[in-house]
């Protein structure tokens, strides 16, 4: 059966979501049905783009898709997801899953009760450099991740945490294992150009001895998307804005008679695969075959509930060194002159 999709939410990102939905229709991979906003301009000049219909009412979409796409601000996450979910349409929805853990429990629940979909919108997981290097990852111990990303005005109803160290806290998880707990977490962070959070630091650590070390900031003045991190005997770079990845890896020494081994560098083949699309293209497979999607509500949970770990430790963290400021200086007297 050929699905009949739709995006939801038409702002900046969800229009790319609709740009790739007409593409893969034009492929006759989908039909393409329509785009939804709350704002009728950009609903109608978003479906003058991709020559289908419009509205600004996502109720109005049930019993007339089967997927959509849904790119709104996260509070309204669940609101829109739980009632087409609950009428079997299947629901791609952008990270974080939702505003809160209540929520995205709701989310998962209204997706079992309607027998539809349910996917999480963690994009680096189809990094095309990720992709080549997961099939590589064994037992990793320590990771060192850098997200910075230039001001813009958008997402700025969440912190930076929710906003992008998110995408690494799900991939961490995944890289380490979904089963594995984590044991420990420390953060601080600060608002800088908002009065949210807008550049934190998390120490994560799992009960398989391994450690991230993870800082994200959105008020840089240049894109960094980087990732290190060491296994057994290896030493992994990924660098998800240029799309390469490469393993260091212990090598026998080049000459026999010595005693120093060497080390082998490998670049591996990358797919030139648009990550979004491949996210796309794998949740319309699985609704398709009525299968797991690669990125479950469950991960986008477990995600969600480590990124407000952290915020919360931010909080506390601001909040002692709040009150240790107030202590040094009321500590402080001047000198009596009188």
């Amino acid at each position: 059966m050929t699905l009949r999709t739709a995006a939801i939410g038409t702002g900046h990102l969800g229009r790319q979501h609709a740009r790739i939905h007409a593409a893969l229709a034009a492929e006759g991979r989908a039909r393409f049905v329509a785009v939804c906003d709350a704002d009728e301009a950009t609903a109608r000049r978003v479906a003058s783009e991709r020559e289908i219909e419009w509205t600004i009412d996502w109720r109005s979409l049930i019993g007339r898709v089967d997927a959509v796409s849904l790119a709104v601000p996260t509070e309204a996450h669940a609101e829109i997801a739980c009632p087409l979910l609950e009428a079997g349409i299947h629901v791609l929805v952008e990270k974080p899953i939702s505003h809160t853990l209540a929520e995205a429990e709701r989310m998962t629940t209204a997706a079992a009760r309607g027998g539809a979909t349910l996917m999480v919108g963690h994009v680096e997981r189809f990094n095309p450099a990720l992709t080549a290097l997961y099939p590589h990852v064994r037992s990793p111990l320590y990771f060192e991740i850098h997200r910075v990303g230039e001001f813009t005005a958008r997402s700025l109803d969440i912190d930076v945490v929710l906003d992008l160290m998110i995408h690494d806290l799900d991939v961490v998880q995944w890289l380490v294992g979904s089963d594995v707990e984590v044991t420990d977490v420390r953060a601080v962070g600060i608002p800088v150009l908002t009065e949210r959070v807008d550049a934190a630091n998390a120490r994560i650590e799992f009960a398989s001895g391994a450690v991230a070390n993870i800082t994200a900031s959105r008020v840089g003045m240049e894109k960094i998307r980087k990732m290190r991190f060491f296994q057994p005997h290896d030493y992994v770079a990924v660098d998800y804005a240029t799309r390469h990845a490469s393993i260091s890896s212990l090598a026998p020494p080049p000459d026999p008679a010595s005693a120093r081994p060497g080390v082998q560098l490998r670049r591996l083949d990358i797919a030139d695969v648009e990550p979004l699309r491949a996210e796309i293209e794998a949740f319309l497979r699985a609704a398709e075959a009525n299968e797991p999607p690669p990125v479950t509500g469950a991960d986008g949970q477990r995600a969600l509930a480590l990124a407000l770990r952290v915020l919360e430790r931010i909080h506390e963290h601001t909040a002692n060194a709040g009150l240790h400021a107030l202590a040094a200086r009321d500590s402080f007297k001047l000198p009596d002159n009188s």
